[in-house]
């Protein structure tokens, strides 16, 4: 039972108003209570129950004065997932006649998709997180507190109550059925407080285009259950009146507050969270947790059909083909036969051409109207007669051939192409222009006004002019005028226009022809009379060519099919520069003398109903409008009483093919059959700009059979099978007829994709026309015409139907009962997702039917499909009013989803809203698809809202990876012994004859010595920002210092006690580390906390200290005072620090002995780094390893006194400790150094120095390589011009602990190419925690080489060489050469067996410089005692190796090393640590962050990680915030595309948030961590569903 009350017990009865304040008597109550119960246990069934319901509260119900009898019926939400919501018949006595039926399709589909989202008791989704900035405008509602939701309970019963009673001001009034249908309509569209202000500005954008799928909605369930929905998501207010008298409160209140407590709290709202585990069971308090457990939650419930795990261990992973359903239904029917229209009728005195009708009317009925014109009042402002459309045309034909000439040759010969740009409002002037150019036998192309320089869908505008060789444009005078101007005055030219010359037709220069001047009149060839321009599903603009004996033809099929008559008055409120308006309105009106009245767009916004007026006015007998006309026109027809409809005889409905036009002609029956509106003169038609009219249903007097209405699938459709359903299904789409074959037209439907076979009679495909009157070509493009125009449908056995070809109409859609056509949708909408097809207008009917009016804008919605992951995605953009707030507008996000789900069993990928009125317009209204699609795959769509939903649509994944059980490494051996291969393992060259100083085992002695033999000698000199020396040390100063320390620590220190320094770069930190040497201390550097920045870096001070048993600080004065501050104290507990010594002013001692160390293997120094993994690790350096370390150094790089060489690096860890502090003393060569930090202040420091000094060999980290590029990357001249050059340097080595980054090095190299930086000059090196350095490219051997692996074949741990470019490469460049005395191996990772070349394994190491273990406080070392020393499982069992921890590969290159053999490549691919293990794959972050950034340019930064399985992308993100929400689909895009990946979380922050250590790599657990905690103050945080 606490199942159904949920939803089942909120029984939305009308609030008791005062009017109505009623009880219900005991008996019913009881009667109610026992039926609640039946159902309850299951005696009765939910439809019983309903009908017995009903009956029970039908007494008590019509005392509600003001409503709707149809309003009442049971108001509840069904709970039982099979109810439906009962249609209700409108209670309406209405005359009988055929068509009667049809009028109850009214809004099923919006009671359809309510009863459908009844079914899914709300799924709580975690709700995206926003900055406050970033909401475009932030509504009051937004910013309350999480328990006191955004509308209260009683707000919510005032709005219902408004609602409701809206309906008394019409009681008086003479049609009361009408006025309550009517009062529905808007209560169906509209939830505003009360109906009237939806209604009382219909100009506004609120309501706009095509028709209300919310429009009559004949049964208010479906607005209460809208209602309920918005309700059922407060947190627990009070609960609904219980009108059943059976108080389950509780049981209600238990189900709300549960759903409260998940709920995705909005970023306001940081003091709200609370514990929960994660998925580990891990209790984790944050909001953040919160939400991705939701996300989890929303995930566990399953949600297709599982994948059928099996995985072919085949290299191409295959994405996996959805298997078509067995059970999906086929097509049974016969094969169709061709469908004929009646034969064109012989007219006599049936004029010869389209001009010569003109001449013919212009001459015998010249005062005869042709065309009114009205203004935006609706005032009539000109009116065209036959006689003055004649002249005028004449005169404008004599001119354009005539009076245009440039050097003496006329501008315009006949048959070139004419640009006509006339604005809507004006149709009098078009038609002389369009007149004009058929009589100069010029052709015309008519095309919109352009606004501005970057229209939507302009530039394609362009191409067309361009292509149809277009140099004149006509326009008006105001037109012209209002045109952008350049400079120079004259009309700009607009983007990816052709140059144009502007003529203005109602000007001085339009000049009377002579009268022996008389223009050409012959009869229609099949020369090219006009092109009307079309734009395709893509955006392309084409221009398709009629010509005049097609033109004539299709005036004489309308004038037969239409039976227009002489001098009928007709009004047209289409665009007449193009389709039905300019076939109806321009063209066959001149035909046949009629009179038209334009309506324009403009007067339609101002004024709905001006059309209805000037039908009554003028007594029209034909409109021709489209169904959006239609459903304006109801929102505002109650102003209006004394109209009458009686006097049309066809009311031309354009776009009858649109699926929701039927709910419009229904609904405008309905209000309008009262007001004379006869029910069989609406004529709905189908056509394209292709094939011209298609089909049209005929007048009454024609005598053809009744209209048809057919309630189909949605499931049948989407496998293009027609499948008859009833109207109580959830998912069909209803749709009306279009009537009858053209007359002369020949209709056949074929096949959608390849092959146009013929159709079964049951089958849904594109509908093919051949007749006389349809456009011959696409101009210009002959390919794609003959694709579209010159089809040769055939019959399934492949015999040609006819001889003749066929059009096709982009129609999709079939022939009826009674040879009626029908059509349920266009190729431009079609979207086919892993198979099934659907189209864009039912998807959007169902988003607008789900809050209609409430929410987002009607026809302001665009659903088109993005190809991602080979198939297409559904995306749904649409407009939300600015009042929405977060939450509303998440609810209804959710909601539609779940809409679309239902009805049309297909996921959405992403939902995005936007502000109002920023979607890109079509000219006349409506939404401009193809640039809404561009922008939002260029990333330029700014909404405010997204959703993305990959995980429930994107099905076509491959398939996780399943480990194999793994090759033992015996078998692996012998393998490869077979196969020929070698195993993976490399050395450098040995270390040979000791040299001179070589002899000492401490470096300490080294240091003495050359403070004897060369006391002069500089080896250090520090440089500060302003490039000048700072501060320098000889081997004697150096020696005199470190004694001083050595002095003043012998006295209060034991040997061998660790002691911290705390030195910015420069020479004290390297003296002090000499005098702990001296002392017997073990020194550990560490880097100063920043002074800005104590509370962060602080921390890392302490720890360092603390871990490593620190018994004593040395640091400066300035850095002691900082230590000890109060700042400080508020970061750290400063009582517990060590003893801290300032070393500034020691006093000078001698001391009277070294300390010397008994034996080399004796600890040194304690390395301690942060790892990317943000894991702090000291390694124990002996006497022995420093040693090793610096003679490797010094072979590789030929290291001797007389070198210089300078180093810009942080001088506390890894290689950068060891190049600043160790080797030259070991070799005695001179160190420029410069502190990185320096460059901050002045980023050429370091590449100054190095051209200054002349320096062959240079060390840097990537941070200040990255500084070089973006701070110097455009002031390279400036450099050259201060006579900085790099020809000298012959190697730059960047050291590295990560995959060698090839884009930055290849960058530097080529910035600084113009400094004279040898391409061959940058290298990299490679070292880690268990050996600082392995790899380093030195001076001698050969240049790095780069390899391309295949990305995909790495995530399964293997090596598989390709080509540059080829698909999914992955440059990797070699870390460096091997140093002398390392050995190294590629090992297995699990069986720790050896590897063959070129697999992929972690990298084992070997070398007299390992560092000898972790120095751990806790003393962990027995877990990581395989990282120092582990052996092989199989093969060489003796050597013991250290585990770097890095995966990587061997490759034997054809180069050869300097001892002659050939040389050995160790290429790094990325640590183990950072790998991440998704869908069985093993996955680099870098490669996926590569992608990520480069999919919008205003990613500055980008950092993955994961956290319960799911994959959570941190952007930074580089430009204004309303980008923010662009990168979430792009993200999701490309992560999919290039790694197939399903993104779970993207997270948009600002630049500089992702943490970054003193190397510049990425410290991804931080940051992780900070995520969790909810400590990144992110723009914006979405959770793809």
């Amino acid at each position: 039972m606490a199942e159904r009350t949920s939803t089942g017990l909120l029984t939305m009865m009308l609030e008791p108003t005062p009017a109505v304040a009623m009880t219900l008597p005991a008996e019913v109550r009881e009667k109610l209570a026992e039926l609640e119960l039946e159902l309850s246990e299951g005696d009765i069934t939910q439809k019983g129950y309903e009908k017995k319901r009903s009956k029970l509260l039908a007494p008590y119900i019509p005392q509600i004065q003001g409503v709707d009898p149809s309003l009442q019926i049971d108001n509840r939400i069904q709970a039982s997932p099979q109810a439906v919501l009962p249609g209700s018949k409108l209670n309406k006595s209405r005359a009988a006649n055929t068509r009667d039926e049809r009028f109850r399709s009214a809004d099923l589909h919006t009671e359809a998709v309510q009863a459908a989202l009844a079914k899914y008791k709300e799924r709580k989704m975690p709700m995206p997180s926003k900055r406050r900035s970033v909401l475009v405008q932030s509504s009051v509602e937004a910013c309350t507190p999480p328990d006191t939701s955004s509308a209260s309970e009683d707000e919510g019963s005032l709005r219902r109550q408004g609602r409701l009673t809206t309906s008394t001001p019409y009681q008086g009034h003479g049609h009361p059925a009408v006025e309550h249908w009517f009062n529905r309509v808007i209560q169906g569209s509209s939830t505003s407080s009360s109906a009237s202000s939806t209604s009382s500005h219909p100009g506004g954008r609120s309501i706009t285009n095509t028709t209300a799928h919310a429009a009559l909605n004949a049964n208010a369930a479906a607005t209460a259950l809208a209602d309920l929905m918005a309700h059922t998501q407060l947190d627990n207010h009070s609960a609904p009146p219980d009108v059943t008298g059976l108080s389950e409160r509780s049981s209600l209140h238990a189900e709300r507050s549960q759903v409260a407590s998940v709920r995705g709290v909005s970023r306001s709202y940081n003091h709200h969270t609370s514990v929960m585990e994660t998925a580990d069971g891990v209790p984790v308090n944050s909001r953040v947790s919160n939400k991705i457990q939701q996300l989890l939650n929303t995930l566990k419930r399953p949600k297709r059909p599982p994948l059928r795990e099996f995985f072919v261990d085949d290299f191409e992973e295959l994405l996996d083909v959805q298997q078509p359903d067995p059970n999906q239904p086929k097509p049974e029917g016969q094969q169709m036969s061709p469908l004929e229209g009646e034969p064109l009728g012989v007219v006599t005195n049936w004029p010869p051409s389209l001009p010569a009708a003109l001449q013919r009317w212009g001459t015998t009925h010249p005062k005869s109207p042709c065309l009114t014109a009205l203004d935006n009042a609706g005032k009539s402002v000109y009116t065209l007669t036959y006689g003055k459309l004649w002249t005028r045309s004449q005169k404008l034909a004599y001119t354009l051939l005539n009076k245009l000439s440039t050097r003496n040759e006329p501008l315009l010969v006949p048959g070139d192409r004419v640009a006509l740009v006339f604005p809507n409002n004006d149709p009098v002037m078009f038609m002389v222009a369009f007149y004009g150019c058929l009589l100069a036998e010029l052709v015309p192309v008519p095309i919109e006004v352009p606004l501005t320089r970057k229209d939507a869908g302009s530039q394609q505008i362009g191409f067309l002019l361009g292509s149809c060789g277009v140099t004149l444009a006509l326009t008006t005078d105001a037109c012209q005028k209002g045109l952008p101007k350049a400079q120079t005055g004259e009309v700009v030219t607009f983007k990816g226009w052709p140059r144009l010359l502007w003529f203005v037709t109602d000007g001085k220069h339009v000049v009377k022809p002579p009268k022996d001047w008389h223009p050409p009149i012959r009869e229609a060839s099949n020369e090219i009379a006009y092109i009307e321009y079309k734009t395709s599903k893509e955006g392309s603009t084409m221009g398709i060519t009629v010509s005049h004996s097609v033109m004539l033809a299709h005036c004489h099929a309308l004038t037969q099919a239409c039976c227009y008559t002489e001098a009928e008055t007709i009004t047209n409120v289409l665009d007449f520069k193009r389709e039905a308006g300019l076939w109806h309105g321009v063209l066959t009106s001149v035909m046949n003398r009629m009179h038209v009245i334009s309506i324009p767009y403009s007067l339609m916004k101002v004024n709905p109903l001006s059309w209805i007026q000037k039908v009554h006015t003028y007594k029209a007998r034909v409109a021709v409008v489209k169904s959006r006309d239609m459903h304006w026109s109801l929102l505002a027809q109650r102003d209006q009483r004394d109209i009458s409809l009686s006097s049309l005889r066809m009311l031309i409905v354009a776009d009858g093919a649109n699926p929701w036009s039927i709910s419009s002609c229904d609904a405008f029956l309905n209000v309008f059959q009262a007001r004379g509106l006869r029910p069989e003169v609406i004529c709905p038609c189908a056509s394209s700009s292709e094939a011209m009219t298609v089909a049209i249903r005929r007048p009454p007097e024609m005598g053809v059979p009744p209209p048809g209405k057919a309630v189909l699938s949605m499931g049948g459709l989407s496998h293009s099978v027609i499948r008859v359903d009833t109207e109580e299904k959830l998912s069909v789409l209803t749709v009306q007829d279009v009537g009858q074959v053209m007359p002369g037209a020949l209709i056949c439907v074929v096949r959608v994709e390849g092959t146009p076979y013929l159709c079964q009679t049951d089958e849904v495909g594109e509908i093919c026309v051949s007749s006389g009157s349809t456009g011959l070509a696409y101009y210009g493009l002959p390919g794609m015409t003959k694709n579209i125009f010159e089809t040769i449908p055939i019959t399934l056995s492949g015999v040609p139907i006819s001889d003749r070809p066929f059009t096709r109409t982009s129609l999709l859609g079939f022939v009826g009962p009674d040879s009626l056509v029908f059509v349920v949708g266009k190729m431009d909408g079609l979207m086919v997702v892993s198979g099934r097809r659907h189209n864009a207008d039912d998807v959007v009917a169902t988003a607008l039917a789900v809050e209609p009016m409430k929410f987002v804008y009607r026809g302001r919605i665009a659903v088109f499909s993005v190809s991602v992951l080979h198939d297409e995605r559904i995306v749904v953009v649409a407009e939300q009013r600015p009042d929405a707030s977060e939450e509303d507008s998440f609810q209804w996000m959710s909601r539609v989803l779940q809409a679309i789900d239902s009805i049309h069993q297909v996921g959405v990928y992403c939902l995005a809203l936007v502000p109002a009125n920023t979607l890109p317009k079509a000219p006349l209204g409506g939404i401009h698809i193809s640039e809404t699609k561009q922008r939002f795959l260029e990333g330029a769509l700014h909404p405010c809202n997204v959703l993305m939903c990959p995980h429930t649509c994107v099905t076509n994944l491959p398939k996780p990876r399943q480990k194999q059980p793994e090759v033992g490494p015996a078998s692996m051996i012998v393998g490869n012994l077979v196969a020929g291969k070698r195993i993976a393992q490399a050395c450098g060259r040995d270390v040979g004859q000791l040299e001179d100083n070589d002899q000492f085992l401490y470096i300490q002695d080294v240091l003495q010595w050359r403070a004897q033999a060369t006391p002069d000698h500089p080896l250090f000199l520090v440089l500060n920002a302003k490039g000048t020396v700072a501060s320098t040390a000889s081997c004697l100063q150096l020696h005199k210092k470190a004694e001083r320390v050595a002095a003043a620590l012998m006295g209060r220190l034991n040997t061998g006690d660790h002691v911290a320094l705390v030195y910015p770069p420069g020479v004290d930190l390297i003296a002090t580390f000499y005098g702990c040497l001296y002392a017997g201390c073990v020194p550990v550097t560490v880097r100063p906390p920043h002074p800005q920045n104590l509370a962060t870096t602080l921390p890392t001070v302490k720890m360092i200290v603390e871990v490593s048993k620190s018994v004593c600080i040395l640091t400066t004065q300035a850095i002691m005072k900082l230590l000890k501050s109060k700042e400080a104290a508020a970061a750290v507990d400063i009582k517990s620090w060590p003893t801290v010594m300032d070393t500034d002013d020691l006093p000078r001692k001698k001391i009277s002995q070294m300390y010397k160390p008994p034996t080399p293997e004796m600890l040194a120094y304690l390395d301690f780094s942060v790892s990317t993994t943000g894991i702090l690790a000291g390694v124990k350096m002996s006497h022995a390893a420093t040693s090793a370390l610096c003679r490797s150094i010094k072979l590789q790089c030929e290291l001797y006194p007389s070198r210089q060489i300078a180093i810009c690096l942080d001088p506390y860890c890894g290689l950068g400790f060891a190049l600043w502090c160790l080797c030259s003393v070991y070799s005695g060569h001179q160190s420029i150094l410069v502190p990185p930090l320096e460059l901050e202040s002045n980023a050429s420091l370091w590449l100054a120095a190095v051209s200054q000094y002349k320096v062959r060999v240079t060390f840097c980290s990537y941070s200040v390589m990255e500084m070089c590029t973006k701070g110097l990357g455009s002031q390279t001249e400036a450099l050259r011009l201060r006579n900085v050059n790099l020809s000298c340097v012959r190697t730059c080595m960047v050291v590295a602990e990560e995959r060698p980054r090839i884009t930055l090095t290849q960058s530097f190299s080529k910035i600084f190419k113009d400094l004279g930086l040898s391409p061959r000059a940058v290298s990299t090196t490679f070292g880690c925690r268990v050996n600082v350095a392995i790899c380093l490219q030195g001076t001698a051997g050969p240049d790095p080489t780069t390899v391309y692996v295949d990305m995909r074949a790495l995530r399964h741990d293997r090596v598989r060489l390709v080509e540059r470019g080829s698909p999914h490469s992955l440059p990797l460049m070699e870390s460096g050469k091997i140093l002398p005395g390392v050995k190294v191996i590629i090992a297995n990772t699990e069986t720790k067996g050896p590897l063959g070349d070129s697999h992929l394994g972690e990298i084992w190491v070997s070398s007299p410089h390992n560092a000898t273990g972790y120095y751990t406080v806790y003393g962990e070392e027995g877990l990581h005692a395989d990282h120092f020393n582990t052996k092989l499982s199989f093969g060489d069992t003796q050597t013991v190796w250290a585990r770097t921890g890095y995966l990587g590969f061997l490759r034997r290159t054809e180069l050869t090393d300097a001892s002659g053999e050939r040389h050995d490549a160790l290429y790094v691919v990325g640590s183990l640590d950072e790998t991440l293990e998704l869908r069985g794959m093993r996955y680099h972050p870098i490669d996926i962050e590569t992608s990520v950034i480069r999919s919008h340019k205003s990613i500055a930064e980008c950092a993955v990680f994961t956290w319960t399985n799911l994959l959570v992308v941190v952007v930074e993100l580089e430009g204004s915030e309303q980008e923010a929400l662009d990168l979430v689909a792009l993200v999701t895009n490309v992560v999919l595309e290039e790694h197939y990946l399903i993104v779970g979380v993207v997270v948009v922050v600002d630049p500089g948030v992702i943490p970054i250590n003193s190397r510049g790599e990425k410290q991804r657990m931080h940051l992780r961590d900070g995520f969790l905690a909810d400590q990144l103050d992110p723009i914006y945080v979405a959770y793809n569903m």
